[in-house]
């Protein structure tokens, strides 16, 4: 989590971190190419080889040989026939070899070649091979020798990035889980059908699927474009936002402090009819959750009050009720907004799926469960080790499991039902770098993440580390320290974590500035068949499960210049403009809400 967006408490203040500078890629390390991790240099495929390693003699083929290594003093005696290496006894031979067949260590080395059983010498070789008694040096050494220095010099396997497409998202997609599968294809022309062609066969009636599956066929095909129907602006940035269940509701957060309310029963035409505010707020307000019953909003800043509000527009008294988190029960709490009731910032809020609970990640490394009947917090878990940047429930109708992403680089599971050591139910290791949200696909099963390593990485519940084999590592160490508001993200730094337990890795879009925002595709209007996420660049990036790109929306060119430039004195700051157009356009997504019943999408942008 940004230093700027931090409680007051012991913790400085800054301009907007969500408009630092934009992502460059550095290519200055071109003197490190043919080096490896250790200093030493790589095997330069220019070089010539191959009279240090000689094919084997035609009578060693189809032979299976058992070999044993000796000292280097051992090893000029060997050419000596004092020392033999002989085929495995009791092994079929080649009929045309009778019997056993002696080879020298050279013979071995030529042998295998380029093979990696070379790697059963490599302990043994020598970078100075000893002269003989003649004053020349042996065969078998000069061969160790040669072999120690392409050893140093062979060139590191391409880093572990993730393949594309993921055989593990194909299979997803073909179990039904994520969309319907399109099995018929036109076998006159090899090809799957179009969606003129779906419909035309529904008008008609003479479809070979059903009415309500070729309805979702013809559906999760439909990716909203770059064309923006509706653009509304703010004097303030924008930084969270989403659709109701139903998508007869819409709500926006703004840095105004301000939850702007409208009525999006036609997604197409909207009508705002209502504004919340959060009082004496500190930064911006961070997020924001609707209950169930589309009733109740809850929205957070960087203090411990969350604010509750009613959605009702008929409703003329805008006060919110406040829910101070930091209170437990305690008989001496001071009041709102006073002294002890501020000591921590909250940045993620979920209500649970029976509306009666809130739970939050906060800047004091802990998850919160707020009881608003009870009007306190009934359970705190200080479960990580840094901010808890984004939290959620697993499941929409069960308030038992909460997932938990920290600036520690992990994802915690959290059963309340078993909390008796206050310990983790397991984790999800995968992430180098912290977590910036968690959403949950709300089946109990699945969930999706963002992280400042730059990917979206997919989650199963069944496959989660226990806790007992998470607590030998230490996160820590595979952390790079990459500070994603003002660093740049080169590609070459990019490297797998080697615990990844993650089923599907997303990769393409950038997490720089601010906490951008991942979600599952809603399963009315998509039947659950893509993830998205917002993005630096300015764009909407939306994956299929098998990780490769569906499509995207460029909301940076859907809002040329719609609006005059920001006035925020510090807003060119967090800009790395070209110098020959310091006034170039720029925007950042750091949230979207597809509806849940339209191909339409609703981008937040905190940056212009």
């Amino acid at each position: 989590m940004s230093s700027d967006e931090r409680a007051s408490g012991g913790r400085s203040e800054s301009p907007d971190p969500s408009s630092h500078a934009t992502n460059i890629y550095d290519t200055t390390e071109a003197e490190s190419e043919w080096l490896d991790e250790d200093g030493s240099e790589y095997f330069d495929p220019t070089e010539d080889f191959e009279d240090a390693f000689e094919d084997a003699d035609d009578g060693l083929s189809g032979v299976e040989i058992d070999f044993s290594l000796s000292s280097s003093d051992d090893i000029g005696e060997q050419e000596g026939s004092e020392t033999e290496t002989e085929a495995t006894q009791g092994r079929t031979q080649p009929a045309s070899r009778g019997g056993a067949i002696q080879v020298s260590h050279a013979q071995i080395m030529r042998l295998f070649g380029h093979a990696g059983l070379q790697n059963l010498f490599a302990p043994h070789t020598s970078a100075n091979p000893p002269l003989d008694e003649d004053g020349e040096g042996n065969e078998d050494e000069e061969v160790e020798n040669t072999y120690s220095r392409l050893r140093r010099r062979t060139k590191r396997s391409s880093t572990s990035v993730p393949t594309v497409p993921s055989e593990f998202g194909q299979r997803l997609m073909a179990s039904g889980t994520f969309g319907e599968n399109q099995y018929y294809e036109d076998k006159l022309r090899k090809r799957k059908e179009r969606l003129v062609r779906r419909l035309m066969y529904r008008e008609l009636g003479i479809q070979s699927v059903t009415p309500n599956r070729l309805n979702k066929l013809i559906s999760q095909n439909l990716i909203p474009s770059s064309n923006a129907d509706t653009i509304i602006h703010y004097d303030a940035r924008c930084y969270s936002g989403q659709f109701s269940d139903d998508g007869n509701f819409f709500f926006s957060c703004a840095q105004d402090f301000k939850v702007r309310m409208y009525d999006t029963s036609n997604p197409y035409k909207w009508k705002y009819y209502k504004t919340a505010v959060y009082p004496y707020g500190q930064w911006t307000i961070t997020d924001a959750s609707l209950s169930p019953d589309n009733k109740f909003l809850a929205y957070s800043s960087i203090r411990s009050i969350v604010c509750l509000a009613s959605t009702d527009p008929n409703l003329s008294d805008d006060s919110p009720l406040f829910l101070d988190f930091s209170y437990m029960g305690q008989r001496n709490q001071r009041g709102p907004f006073g002294g002890a009731s501020s000591h921590f910032g909250i940045w993620s809020i979920r209500f649970s799926g029976d509306g009666r609970e809130v739970v939050a990640g906060t800047s004091d490394n802990s998850v919160y469960v707020y009881d608003i009947e009870a009007k306190k917090s009934i359970l705190k878990i200080a479960g990580h080790s840094d901010d808890v940047n984004a939290v959620c429930f697993g499941d929409n109708t069960s308030p038992h499991i909460l997932y938990s992403g920290s600036d520690d680089t992990l994802i915690k599971v959290w059963d309340r039902r078993s909390m008796g050591d206050s310990r983790e139910a397991g984790v999800f290791m995968g992430h180098t770098e912290g977590l910036t949200y968690v959403d949950s696909k709300g089946d109990g099963r699945y969930v999706l993440s963002n992280g400042k390593d730059q990917t979206m990485k997919l989650w199963d519940l069944r496959k989660m580390m226990p806790t007992e084999k998470a607590s030998r590592h230490d996160p820590a160490s595979y952390s790079s320290g990459f500070d994603y508001r003002f660093m740049a993200f080169s590609e070459a730094e990019y490297r797998p974590h080697p615990h990844d337990c993650s089923l599907v890795t997303f990769r393409g879009h950038r997490v720089l500035k601010t906490l951008i925002r991942c979600h599952f595709s809603p399963p009315g209007s998509t039947d659950s068949r893509y993830v998205y996420s917002g993005s630096e660049d300015g764009s909407v990036y939306i994956y299929n499960m098998d990780a490769t790109l569906a499509g995207s929306i460029n909301v940076n060119k859907a809002t040329h210049h719609s609006r005059p430039k920001d006035p925020d004195f510090y807003s060119h700051q967090y800009e790395m403009r070209s110098n020959r157009n310091p006034d170039a356009w720029k925007t950042c997504v750091r949230d979207a809400s597809w509806h849940p019943n339209a191909p339409v999408v609703a981008g937040k942008k905190p940056l212009l």
